[in-house]
């Protein structure tokens, strides 16, 4: 309870910050989608641009969403910070034709019984709802404290198409859904990703996001702006100790004038490393571990059941021990249901 209720000052200013009418570009106004999707994916340190190849690609990079030859539907939940912030994901892909998919992904983000003590202060003498809080004779009455939540959905469609045997593309139409108490806002956005291999067991990705710039309208008047996002990625495969190693680098680009907040930066430009590996034995058992651009590192474990893989991850937050926002480590495990029958596999495969 304490923990929400020290949240209370910042998210009422947020509030009333959007009572005015202005439009700006607004710096991690869509950080809420930057958490990552997929047990895999996280347990690599969210390298995945130039890897991913199911269902979550409809996330990491639309390209790779016709690398998948059956039908699949994904889940994961997550909750961090102990219980304080509830992270949700599923999607639905299918493949169609010989060479086209199709995707939708949800992510919805949450805080809940958020304590609302806007109207909770009082005058002790005469019980009336006071806004100054010097007031010798101000006090918090518990019977009006109310709750409320802050809730961001993410709604991704995906389209896929393999162009020839080593190139493929993808875009993203994205629609976002915010509200905090009474104010809401929605925006809608677009990415378009490629995959190219142009060696055998090398893969390039790319995935910018955003691409067009990302309008958040608030129904107060206010209108944030998300700036395009570059992600750039390379992974390579190979054979060794009776498996298959794949490291993966990613590096993302932005322009928020990030600075200090990223690995590195050049002026308002900045630049996030994801590193991952993974090892896979036999297709069946998957260890990885990675390093991420919150500067974390990361580990994982996947195992291939018929028709059913389950991955996990792990991430420790940095920070002191008295600090509960950072102390608490992250534990992910997600679903991938494959309908994998002769029936549901693709055109002329």
């Amino acid at each position: 309870m304490l923990k929400k209720i020290s949240l209370v000052p910042i998210l009422v200013l947020f509030i009333l910050t959007q009572s005015f009418g202005q439009t700006e570009i607004a710096k991690y106004a869509g950080e809420f989608i930057s958490i990552g999707v997929g047990g895999r994916a996280l347990g690599m340190g969210s390298a995945q641009v130039a890897v991913v190849d199911d269902i979550t690609a409809g996330y990491w990079n639309p390209a790779g969403l016709a690398r998948m030859n059956y039908p699949q539907i994904a889940l994961m939940h997550d909750e961090q910070f102990g219980d304080l912030v509830n992270y949700n994901y599923g999607a639905i892909a299918i493949p169609f034709g010989k060479d086209m998919s199709f995707g939708l992904s949800v992510i919805r983000l949450s805080v809940d019984g958020i304590p609302d003590t806007r109207n909770a202060l009082i005058d002790g003498r005469t019980g009336l709802v006071i806004n100054d809080i010097n007031n010798p004779n101000a006090r918090i009455d518990p019977d009006r404290i109310t709750e409320f939540s802050n809730t961001d959905w993410a709604f991704y469609g995906t389209f896929s198409k393999k162009q020839s045997d080593d190139f493929y593309w993808g875009a993203n139409v994205k629609v976002i859904s915010r509200s905090i108490a009474e104010y809401s806002a929605l925006g809608i956005g677009f990415d378009v990703g490629a995959l190219y291999e142009p060696i055998d067991d090398l893969y390039l990705g790319a995935n910018l996001m955003d691409i067009t710039t990302t309008l958040i309208a608030w129904d107060g008047g206010r209108n944030e702006l998300i700036s395009p996002t570059a992600k750039i990625g390379a992974a390579y495969g190979f054979q060794f100790l009776g498996g298959r190693f794949l490291p993966a680098l990613d590096l993302d680009v932005r322009f928020e004038n990030r600075r200090f907040a990223s690995t590195f930066n050049a002026g308002p430009v900045s630049f996030d490393v994801r590193a991952g590996l993974e090892y896979s034995f036999r297709n069946i058992f998957m260890i990885r571990a990675g390093y991420n651009d919150v500067k974390q590192f990361t580990l994982g474990a996947g195992v291939k059941l018929p028709k059913l893989r389950i991955d996990y991850s792990f991430a420790q937050f940095s920070g002191s021990e008295d600090n509960v926002l950072t102390k608490d480590a992250t534990h992910r495990i997600s679903l991938i249901l494959t309908l994998e029958e002769p029936k549901f596999l693709r055109d002329g495969m």
